[in-house]
């Protein structure tokens, strides 16, 4: 698997455990369904993730996101959008730690990804061998204005207008 972020590819710290067996490891990432006997072992330092499908429900995850310090979130396709509106979710209700995209998404999503909220974006090898790094930080550049409000930058349209408009008074 690549690990990407808006400057490159990065190391992952994140070590997956099977289960809930999380023993000695400082930066735990578990399935959702092991999540509750993992957090009831979580120790003081230890960070714990959580890696969930794209169709689950936001009531259910808002219940724990405090509790972590990295979502990741499964693409089962590219074409699959779903766990684009989850991580629009998440930031919503005030999720701060790491947000992950898993799965085979394309070079052309980066930019939306990142502003959806996610941090950093994990690849199968396929679809890394597929697109090389520079097409994705190429990608990630492209998009440089939007109409969707919200996403944590300075990057929307309407409200560039609108300041222009209070501005020239």
């Amino acid at each position: 698997m690549l690990l990407l972020d808006r400057t490159g590819t990065k190391t992952d710290v994140w070590t997956r455990s099977e289960g809930a067996a999380i023993d000695n490891l400082s930066h735990a990432l578990v399935d959702w369904e092991a999540l509750p006997d993992a957090l009831r072992q979580k120790a003081r330092d230890q960070r714990i993730g959580v890696s969930v499908p794209n169709h689950i429900g936001i009531a259910e995850l808002k219940l724990v996101l405090r509790q972590l310090s990295l979502v990741s979130i499964a693409f089962p396709a590219f074409s699959d959008g779903r766990g684009f509106s989850l991580a629009k979710l998440i930031r919503n209700h005030g999720f701060t730690g790491t947000l992950r995209a898993s799965g085979p998404l394309i070079a052309d999503q980066f930019a939306y990804a990142l502003s959806c909220g996610f941090d950093e974006i994990e690849l199968p090898e396929t679809s890394a061998a597929r697109q090389p790094v520079e097409q994705w930080l190429t990608a990630a550049g492209r998009i440089s204005h939007g109409y969707q409000r919200g996403y944590g930058d300075s990057r929307n349209i309407l409200d560039q207008r609108r300041a222009a408009r209070a501005a020239a008074g």
